[in-house]
């Protein structure tokens, strides 16, 4: 089992940072813009003006066309659907996680990456965490709006399989060209369930803390997030990379507490635990084994 380098471990807490304090973003920008929109213009400011500066990448488009489609069309827009009326922010943030699992359980069987039982008792404490959160939730969720992330879910584990497959290209290209292929399923999905006036009325009433959520959406989580876990995916297998999204609610509870004025009860604390600890378990265990490993005489 491969260990990131104390150099990779720290972009991947940067990205799951961006990611975990995105939630609270998503659901400001999400009380002046239709959800679908959102997404459109997240993805729009992502590729453009990006595919004017940066060279196409050497993959075939239909792996960026894929990939766009899967992480804008699948993992945000029904993500921004679900969090406009399904379902809270702080709990869309927990269930979105079950990528963790899609995305370990489709490379076992379509690349033929073994799970450690380290990696499964990391991602067992990952899971508990996760579940702790789950069981104190408000109750308030709709079937739906958990069916939608967990699809959302799905939808970025087989992203992540499609990016890591284009291993030794530039990951920030391979992103924004990407995001190029979600804009048109995306506008047009929006034109037809949101409908052109409240697309107007969107885009007309959108103040400057609501352009700035797009920005951030677009820079922040888009082209640095998805660039860098998708350079992390080429470089670790994909049972080494994707539990550090198991620090994603932690981020997103914090950053609930600190600008919503949430409650930090013990129960979330322990929640945190739990999933630190599984973290702490994935990354500690290979340096373990060095230390523990009697030289041969």
């Amino acid at each position: 089992m491969t260990a990131l380098s104390p150099r990779h471990a720290l972009l991947a807490l940067a990205v799951v940072a961006v990611w975990g304090t995105n939630f609270v973003v998503i659901k400001l920008a999400l009380g002046h813009l239709p959800p679908l929109l959102f997404a459109t213009l997240r993805f729009a400011l992502a590729a453009i003006p990006g595919v004017f500066v940066l060279k196409r990448p050497k993959v075939p488009l239909a792996s960026l066309a894929l990939y766009g489609i899967l992480i804008g069309v699948g993992q945000f827009g029904l993500l921004f659907i679900a969090i406009q009326g399904g379902i809270s922010a702080g709990l869309a943030s927990l269930i979105v996680q079950s990528q963790v699992f899609f995305t370990i359980g489709l490379a076992l069987a379509l690349s033929g990456e073994r799970v450690q039982p380290v990696q499964v008792a990391a991602l067992a404490l990952g899971a508990a965490g996760l579940g702790l959160i789950a069981a104190h939730s408000d109750g308030g969720t709709s079937i739906g709006g958990i069916a939608l992330v967990l699809a959302a879910a799905f939808a970025w584990g087989c992203g992540n399989l499609v990016q890591r497959r284009s291993a030794g290209v530039d990951m920030l290209a391979y992103v924004v060209w990407a995001s190029l292929f979600a804009v048109p399923p995306l506008f047009a999905l929006s034109l037809a369930r949101e409908g052109w006036p409240a697309m107007v009325v969107g885009v007309r009433s959108a103040g400057i803390g609501t352009w700035a959520a797009v920005v951030w959406q677009a820079v922040g989580n888009t082209m640095f997030g998805y660039g860098a876990w998708g350079f992390l995916l080429t470089r670790y297998p994909a049972a080494t990379v994707a539990p550090w999204s198991l620090l994603v609610p932690v981020f997103g509870i914090a950053t609930a507490a600190l600008v919503l004025g949430e409650p930090l009860p013990a129960w979330k604390l322990a929640a945190g635990v739990l999933v630190l600890g599984g973290l702490a378990l994935t990354l500690l265990w290979p340096r373990l084994v060095r230390l523990w490993a009697v030289p041969e005489a």
